[in-house]
């Protein structure tokens, strides 16, 4: 806990769409003081999709950042020095809809690549995940027709107006669009059931991750963030629906409380219960990205390359310590 007199660290986060589902541990953690009573204030920089916060990071602007940890392994594959050290997510929570209007032209998944798909942006988890459902429909990434949609609303007006027929995208928009009669959602990772069905188990998904030599530099930092993420992961495995709705937003809703909470229960269950990496979740997501870049061997787990790739030592000492 944070003492009277201490100086506040502020550290900046960059995130994607905060008010999607993915993030929703983060946010809490900051709504419901959890971040403070740790001695950070947090500064966010909002992106319109993960590979521009990605970018943000890469370049200093940011130094922290709640995204895909598919980006921790693909950054360190191409010599960069990151890791991830509190998992919020074990699913992507990514789905892919159709337009009504379009439905009837839609009988398998082989016939996506006759649709044009809105994705957040190129090289982020809304397109991975689209090329992973792709390639299980035996079409390749090339043949698809994919439209940079932006975040939420933008997304949403492309749906809308013609401009995309279908939508890779994430929670609250999808079960909108859906409860709106606009899509139907055709495959999704909202639960762990589901991503079983569609990547083979639980995977590790959004965390938070910062540069290596910032983690080393700033160990307090690091700690006091995993405290706040993982005592909102644990508020949110008991909290009641009232409780939810008075800790997030109201503009999260989108006016619409029972809608909101309907779409909780959807996710509720792909939230890690205590932000630690474990061996399915990390092999999982291994295997899942190999697949996605048309790597051999998709069963071989690089060791050494997974173990650069996170850390739990912040999540361990909280165990340790017992304080949630």
């Amino acid at each position: 806990m944070h003492s009277a007199g201490t100086d506040f660290q502020k550290v900046r986060v960059g995130v994607s769409m905060r008010n999607s589902m993915t993030h929703l541990p983060l946010v809490l953690a900051d709504q419901l003081g959890y971040f403070r009573q740790a001695g950070i204030i947090v500064d966010w920089h909002d992106f319109e999709a993960g590979s521009f916060a990605h970018q943000a990071l890469l370049s200093g602007q940011v130094d922290v950042i709640s995204g895909q940890f598919e980006q921790v392994l693909d950054s360190n594959d191409r010599g960069h020095k990151l890791q991830a050290f509190v998992v919020q997510g074990r699913t992507p929570q990514i789905s892919l809809g159709i337009a009504m209007r379009h439905l009837a032209s839609y009988q398998t998944m082989s016939d996506l690549k006759r649709f044009k798909i809105g994705i957040s942006a190129l090289h982020t988890a809304t397109h991975a995940m689209a090329n992973v459902w792709s390639l299980q429909a035996g079409v390749s990434p090339m043949e698809m027709q994919y439209v940079e949609v932006g975040n939420m609303m933008t997304a949403m007006d492309a749906l809308r107006n013609g401009t995309v027929d279908g939508l890779s995208h994430v929670d609250p928009l999808m079960s909108w669009l859906e409860y709106k009669r606009d899509l139907r959602v055709v495959a999704d990772t909202r639960s762990v059931q589901s991503a079983h069905l569609w990547l083979g188990g639980a995977l590790a998904s959004t965390c938070l991750y910062a540069k290596t030599d910032f983690l080393n530099l700033k160990p307090e930092l690091m700690q006091g963030m995993t405290e706040g993420v993982v005592r909102a992961l644990r508020w949110l495995l008991t909290a009641g629906p009232t409780d939810v709705l008075r800790a997030v937003p109201p503009n999260v809703w989108l006016g619409d409380r029972a809608f909101y909470l309907g779409t909780l229960d959807k996710v509720r269950d792909s939230y890690s219960p205590d932000g630690l990496f474990t061996d399915e979740l990390l092999q999982t997501a291994w295997r899942s990205r190999a697949l996605r870049l048309g790597l051999p061997r998709i069963n071989a787990v690089d060791r050494t390359a997974l173990l650069l790739s996170y850390t739990n030592a912040a999540v361990q000492k909280i165990k340790k310590r017992s304080i949630v």
